[in-house]
């Protein structure tokens, strides 16, 4: 069986064979969040399908695209959709392209979501600054061979959310009079959602937000010694607040609805770093 450090080498030679470009950042888009690709002027488009040791998104509303274009003389890359572990890929799978991304170039990453809330001031249609996260799972995409050329064994998170990109969009929020929230966002396997019981408990522990992805991506970018940023988009109330079951598509209509403000956020951002 191959080593990661060679199927990534594979990835990224085909990659290379259509786009010859060096990217600086790169920005996975969550649940609903497709049109935020107009962010960039697109040059390239390549289906997960195609590139080599890539799996294919299967969730609602993600794409499986990768997207290569250029924004204020940047050159970014757009994972139109991500992969899930409740899809049933694992850790590493869903967190490969970040590994690719990595050895392409890119040194910021950008991880969007759409989470429900636990707690009470975050709002229906709020975008929450990630300052930190809880990752129950129960799986970490680091488990299994190491490979000391990657990263450190043992990454620390204690910052894995770069503060001072947390400065800079907090910045972008006030000077375009966006209401600023920052909070923990807490991933889970899913795909279910969770239990009052359980809702109860994330926030007792200190979640705030609760989403199905993004942790793992993130460890992985810590690992990689990747600047991050991380964006939650408020879709739904969870179960403590409101006992109304929430199907798939009115969490993806209300993250559409909050795109024009995650577009304003981003593209300031951007220009900012």
């Amino acid at each position: 069986m191959k080593k990661i450090s060679s199927l990534i080498s594979e990835s990224v030679d085909f990659i290379r064979s259509r786009y010859k470009a060096h990217p600086d950042i790169a920005i996975i888009l969550g649940t609903g969040l497709n049109e935020l690709t107009s962010i960039i002027d697109v040059q390239l488009e390549i289906p997960y399908h195609e590139i080599p040791h890539f799996k294919t998104s299967t969730a609602p509303s993600h794409k499986g695209k990768l997207l290569f274009g250029t924004f204020n003389n940047k050159n970014v890359i757009i994972m139109q959709g991500r992969l899930h572990c409740y899809e049933g890929y694992s850790a590493l799978q869903t967190t490969y392209p970040v590994f690719v991304m990595k050895k392409l170039g890119i040194k910021t990453l950008i991880v969007t979501n759409a989470v429900g809330s636990l707690n009470e001031n975050l709002k229906v249609g709020n975008i929450v600054v990630i300052n930190d996260h809880i990752n129950l799972t129960g799986m970490n995409p680091l488990v299994g061979e190491d490979d000391p050329n990657l990263g450190d064994r043992f990454p620390s998170m204690h910052n894995a959310y770069y503060k001072k990109y947390i400065k800079t969009i907090k910045k972008v929020y006030i000077d375009h009079e966006i209401p600023f929230n920052e909070g923990v966002y807490v991933g889970l396997l899913g795909p279910s959602l969770e239990t009052t019981a359980e809702c109860r408990m994330l926030k007792t522990i200190g979640g705030d937000m609760v989403g199905m992805s993004t942790v793992h991506e993130v460890i992985v970018g810590v690992y990689l010694g990747l600047k991050i940023l991380g964006l939650s988009t408020i879709t739904n109330l969870s179960n403590l607040f409101h006992s109304d079951t929430h199907a798939q598509t009115s969490i993806e209509e209300v993250a559409k609805k909050a795109q024009t403000t995650l577009k304003v956020l981003l593209q300031n951002f951007l220009k900012e770093i």
